[in-house]
């Protein structure tokens, strides 16, 4: 049980959306936005913005008077959003790929950023009840943030035998310290590295043995849970020792390819897509199994927000969301934004008026029921294993495929595709519409863990679903220009702006390239279905072995979405997961084992999970802020024609030397870290 931040009278006093916090969010909301937007082009991954947004905010409006604990949630809620949207580059340069589009229309860009976003805001809000406040799911980044804003708190009570404020923010800070300097050696300097694996051929079969050395995402692991961490292992498993090798085996590698990329290539062009449809399968599950409670929380919040059926306790502050009609009026204003920008983007294919508006019909209906169906499993998977590490793109995927398909009849019985530049057209446009539904999928991949903080520090839910929408706002308007820099700075893989451009310094995309394969692949009949269908088989498999697990061994559990997840996601991001669940278990385990006393072991169980979390939670803050100033300088110097590792030594036969820093370093963090969480 979580305890309270302050006492309650004392919060209902503290104000929360404030002019001050609203323009720092704005500012930081920024920086995130187009910090994320480079990094998301360039390798493929963003990084959860509410731990540094926390961090920043309780730094700047410490310096103001009458700053309070829910006034910093309220900033860091605000610009965890607008960070998160920026996922939706994950589709949009596809565009330019396919030749639709030869730049980013401001308008057309940022309006489909606006609508996806405030839907994602708003399809959380009858989600709140059963996936946070009813829920035990643990929401990593979630509980990161309450702590650091609680351990930032110097109103929050003490108990005889807890830990002060202070105490908790020296523990983060050695925890972001620790990683601070691990990330700004090897993603700055680069002077070690952030992985390192063994590989090895039996006969044709290649193997990995796959090791990385994030702390952050071993911080992450110490709040997964050893379940969800023996899932991702089996996932691994799964790709590096089963399907790879198989494939490696049956398909002869060309004389001239080097034995790690092509089994890098086995696996994101075929493993990846099993991974794929075993998450689809799941997920789809996972809205069956929570089909029953979702209907029952969604019945609560609409009976809060009517005033029917309240209790006292529903009547307080902290379960008030937004009012039915006000949810209501702000969808129709979204709808008619959605409808304008797709008749926009509609308007210029030469068709009759009639099947635009059947195709902007048919666009907006599947962007808004397949949003709020993802919604709820991104949700879900968030709060599983936390958004950092949830695998949005494969919820791309599986849209982009349904999309597609439905795109795909239209035009057939329509004649679309007889068209000159038919296929092409609708291509862009199933694109177009997926870019929508990844926008919601990544708002609510965060949003549950801002209203998570929230529930933990006692914040108005309707305040923050109000942070939420202004941050969905501001970062959308801050993509298209930042999008449109980069792209004219630099070209994406296959899409370059000019002629002449050195096309191996294109920022890559690796999700667009991915979503944009299989858009292409079903509107020209050549996809591989064949992966896709064994990952549903698996999937199925795995469900089956869960139920069978729980009936035998209640309490245990083979999450199969984290399964899925650990063979859609790279090993190296896989392993520091896993350890960080392994090294959580063990430490509590150790302390059951010290203290045989109920009472005092219950104490020293709650005393060295907090430690825990607070660690974990600081080297989560120490990479993201790290991780943030590096996109910031690389983005300053791309500016200035300095290059993009502006920081790089560029020491030469430094790789093996590297991955040996890298370990030890990695293992030293480790044993540092069990002594300050075991201590005594």
């Amino acid at each position: 049980m979580q305890h309270p931040s302050t006492t309650s009278s004392a919060v209902d006093q503290y104000r929360e959306l404030t002019i001050r916090g609203m323009i720092l969010g704005a500012l930081i909301t920024v920086i995130f936005t187009a910090s994320n937007v480079y990094l998301g082009l360039k390798v493929g991954l963003t990084f959860a913005s509410s731990i540094p947004a926390a961090v920043i905010s309780m730094a700047v409006l410490k310096c103001f008077q009458g700053s309070n604990i829910l006034e910093n949630n309220m900033v860091q809620t605000q610009a965890s959003a607008a960070g998160t949207l920026s996922s939706i580059i994950f589709v949009l340069p596809g565009l330019l790929m396919i030749g639709y589009w030869q730049g980013f229309p401001f308008w057309q860009t940022t309006l489909i950023c606006i609508a996806g976003g405030i839907l994602g805001v708003i399809f959380t809000v009858p989600l709140r009840h059963v996936l946070v406040v009813n829920s035990d799911l643990p929401y990593p980044e979630g509980l990161a943030a309450a702590e650091i804003l609680k351990a930032g708190d110097h109103n929050q009570p003490t108990e005889e035998d807890a830990e002060t404020p202070q105490s908790g923010v020296k523990q983060i800070l050695t925890g972001s310290i620790i990683s601070g300097i691990f990330s700004f050696l090897a993603a700055g300097l680069r002077v070690i590295s952030e992985s390192a694996s063994y590989w090895f051929k039996v006969g044709g079969a290649i193997f990995q043995v796959p090791m990385g050395f994030s702390l952050a995402l071993l911080g992450a692991g110490w709040l997964v849970g050893i379940a969800g961490g023996i899932a991702v292992l089996l996932g691994m498993f799964f790709s590096w020792g089963i399907a790879v090798p198989i494939f490696t085996s049956l398909t002869p590698m060309p004389a001239d390819a080097n034995m790690i990329d092509f089994a890098k290539g086995i696996w994101a062009a075929k493993v990846k897509f099993i991974g794929a449809g075993a998450i689809a399968v799941a997920a789809i599950w996972t809205l069956l199994t929570l089909f029953k409670p979702m209907m029952e929380g969604m019945k609560l919040s609409f009976q809060a927000f009517s005033g029917r059926g309240q209790s006292s306790q529903s009547q307080e502050r902290v379960n008030h969301d937004l009012s039915p009609k006000t949810m209501l009026l702000i969808i129709l204003i979204t709808l008619i934004i959605l409808v304008a920008t797709f008749y926009s983007f509609i308007a210029s294919a030469p068709i009759s008026f009639g099947l635009a508006c059947a195709l902007v019909a048919c666009a907006t209906i599947m962007a808004f029921i397949i949003g709020f169906l993802v919604a709820a499993a991104s949700g879900y998977m968030a709060g599983l294993i936390g958004s950092s590490s949830s695998p949005i793109s494969s919820i791309g995927i599986v849209s982009i495929v349904i999309i597609s398909l439905v795109f795909m009849v239209i035009g057939q019985s329509s004649g679309i595709f007889a068209m000159a530049g038919g296929n092409q057209f609708m291509t862009a446009l199933a694109l177009f519409t997926a870019s929508v539904v990844m926008a919601i999928s990544t708002i609510s991949n965060d949003n549950l863990q801002d209203l998570k903080t929230g529930h933990l520090i006692q914040a108005t839910p309707w305040r923050q679903q109000v942070a939420l929408i202004i941050g969905s706002i501001v970062g959308a308007i801050v993509i298209s220009p930042v999008l449109e820099l980069l792209y004219n700075a630099y070209g994406f893989t296959g899409a370059l702006p000019r002629s002449g451009m050195d096309a191996t310094q294109a920022l890559s995309a690796p999700q667009a390239t991915l979503m944009t394969t299989i858009a292409k692949g079903i509107f020209s009949h050549n996809l591989e279905w064949i992966y896709i269908k064994a990952g549903v088989c698996l999937g199925i498999f795995l469900i089956v072995l869960d139920i069978v697990i729980k009936r035998l061994r209640p309490g245990w559990s083979i999450p199969p979405l984290a399964v899925g997840m650990g063979i859609y996601l790279p090993a190296s991001v896989n392993m520091p997961i896993f350890i960080g669940t392994v090294l959580s278990y063990f430490c509590m385990r150790h302390i059951r084992k010290r203290y045989t006393d109920p009472k005092t072991q219950e104490r020293e169980l709650k005393a060295t999970d907090r430690r825990g979390t607070l660690l974990a939670a600081g080297l989560i803050v120490g990479e993201s802020i790290i991780g943030v100033a590096m996109a910031m300088i690389i983005v300053a110097s791309i500016a200035l024609g300095e290059g993009e590792a502006p920081l790089t030594l560029n020491l030469h036969n430094w790789d093996k030397i590297g991955q040996i820093l890298g370990l030890v370093f990695f293992i030293f963090s480790i044993l540092f870290l069990v002594n300050r969480i075991i201590k005594k």
